[in-house]
């Protein structure tokens, strides 16, 4: 059994490894606060794809459609909103909010196989659902092979 000499400096390093992780476990990098005080409310969104159309599906919690516009300009669709705080009455002394609020914008670049004069927007149980139709001349269309 071989003896390692103790090395108090060594013990505090790992000690504030270890606590260093801890905080970027739970805040984010360090200095960023990207958690809790630089990201803010980043809705997340779904994209599908099939032959006809590419469909976005963007989840608003607790929104309603006069909180969220969508655009298009430049080959770009852009969304924009904000998530409002409900002011929530304090019954204890100890109040916690975990949920994000704030303005937000997604951007999206829209390839060339859209149309965009068919685009179409729904919103439905918190959820934006956005149909970019793709232009006829884009689907696949199938060519008859002739046998000779």
């Amino acid at each position: 059994m071989a003896l390692i000499k103790w090395s108090p400096v060594r013990e505090l390093l790992s000690i504030q490894d270890s606590m260093n992780k801890l905080l970027e476990d739970t805040l984010g990098t360090p200095g960023s606060g990207e958690r809790f005080f630089g990201r803010g409310f980043e809705p997340l969104v779904d994209i599908y794809e099939d032959k006809d159309k590419i469909e976005l599906s963007i989840e608003l919690p607790g929104m309603e459609q006069k909180d969220v516009k969508v655009n298009i300009e430049d080959d770009t669709l852009s969304i924009k909103g904000e998530k409002r705080f409900e002011n929530e009455e304090k019954k204890d002394n100890y109040h916690r909010v975990e949920r994000y609020y704030g303005s937000f914008s997604r951007t999206f670049s829209l390839p060339k196989t859209v149309d965009q004069n068919k685009i179409k927007a729904t919103f439905k149980k918190g959820v934006l659902k956005i149909a970019l139709n793709k232009k006829e001349a884009v689907k696949p269309k199938p060519v008859e092979i002739e046998v000779k």
